[in-house]
């Protein structure tokens, strides 16, 4: 009998840049992260996308808000997909001194039955 969580991929791997210095400061300009997110639209799974696709964030490189912070999602599958654009990424967060917090997407749990 097979095993079904041989089946499942593991766990999505990511971390985040948050647009603080490593002594607290928050980053400028304030569209940062728009601004890195949309260098980096291009970088996506293959077929995706579509015809407006440059109007799209990579699924990849993503802005967000963590607790009131403007921040980065990366990916780890960026490395995979374009290892310059995944290491132009992290040069970017240590180049100005932005901190870096790894992070792991645990998969959602099975839903209760009744």
């Amino acid at each position: 009998m097979a095993d079904s969580t041989s089946d499942r991929k593991p766990p999505a791997k990511e971390f985040f840049i948050q647009g603080l210095t490593s002594d607290g400061r928050q980053f400028r300009p304030s569209d940062w992260a728009e601004r890195l997110c949309g260098v980096m639209s291009c970088f996506r799974p293959e077929g995706s996308g579509g015809r407006h696709a440059h109007l799209q964030y990579s699924p990849y490189v993503r802005p967000t808000v963590l607790g009131g912070v403007k921040s980065v999602i990366v990916s780890e599958e960026l490395r995979d997909l374009e290892p310059l654009a995944y290491h132009f990424v992290l040069n970017f967060a240590k180049d100005n001194d932005l901190q870096i917090v790894d992070a792991c997407l645990l998969p959602e749990p099975p839903a209760k039955k009744d």
